[in-house]
């Protein structure tokens, strides 16, 4: 999914350890609950999703009673080190930046593809024309290297609106998010090459959290031995590569 790209300096950690004095707490876990597949609120205001799914499996696996918040996408990072929530489930990519700020678990995806989406039958210059992505994404970083004149938007809604109403030529985000919307709408269609961005998607986790991290880190890699974590994959993200 998104992968943030760190603007800010390190913060410090105030917040205390997860598991302080042999006591477990209730463990928080951070999503944005927008972005579909990964994670979005059901009809009934209920985080849903793979990561849901996942998320909760994965505490079950690691005997943590664990409970969910959402958070904006650009502040998601900051929230965690400051201490209002736990852990990051959020479709975020593993990276040497964000790693300098955070930790994170074994990976629980494989890099996959981002991918570009225009309006039908569209022409799309994407070395020097204008590219919409949401603000903090890897997908944004890519394309402001690439010459392309980027836009940024907070949400991923925006994003694809601005391609529907031309602010921009098209929107780069990760395939796995892009492709139903491209299947369910006859104006819009994924154009061009895959782009590999990321290296895969792990939970982010406060430095200072090392129990946590590598509680979580054994459920990951236990669903993983088992074959649970490809069926899941395989069931929310069709198509994304497998363990």
């Amino acid at each position: 999914m998104k992968k943030l790209i760190i603007a800010t300096a390190a913060l410090a950690v105030s917040a205390g350890a997860v598991f302080a004095e042999g006591h477990a707490k209730t463990v928080r876990l951070g999503t944005e609950g927008a972005y579909p597949p990964y994670n979005f609120l059901n009809d009934a205001g209920e985080v849903d999703g793979f990561e849901r799914v996942l998320g909760d499996e994965l505490c079950k696996r690691a005997e943590l009673t664990c409970e969910w918040v959402t958070n904006d996408w650009d502040s998601i990072i900051p929230n965690l080190v400051s201490g209002n929530y736990d852990a990051i489930i959020a479709g975020m990519s593993i990276t040497a930046e964000r790693d300098e700020v955070i930790d994170f678990t074994s990976n629980y995806t494989q890099p996959d593809p981002s991918a570009y989406l225009a309006l039908d039958g569209a022409s799309v210059d994407f070395e020097g024309g204008v590219i919409a992505a949401q603000a903090g994404t890897i997908q944004a970083s890519h394309i402001a290297s690439s010459g392309a004149t980027l836009v940024e938007f907070a949400t991923p809604d925006e994003t694809i609106a601005a391609v529907r109403n031309g602010e921009a030529d098209a929107v780069l985000a990760d395939k796995a998010y892009l492709s139903p919307i491209a299947e369910e709408s006859a104006d819009v269609a994924i154009v061009g090459e895959d782009v590999l961005l990321g290296g895969g998607i792990g939970m982010g986790i406060r430095e200072s959290d090392t129990e946590l991290k590598e509680k979580f880190s054994a459920a990951i890699d236990s669903m993983k031995a088992d074959g649970s974590l490809n069926a899941l994959i395989e069931e929310w993200l069709p198509g994304s590569a497998t363990f």
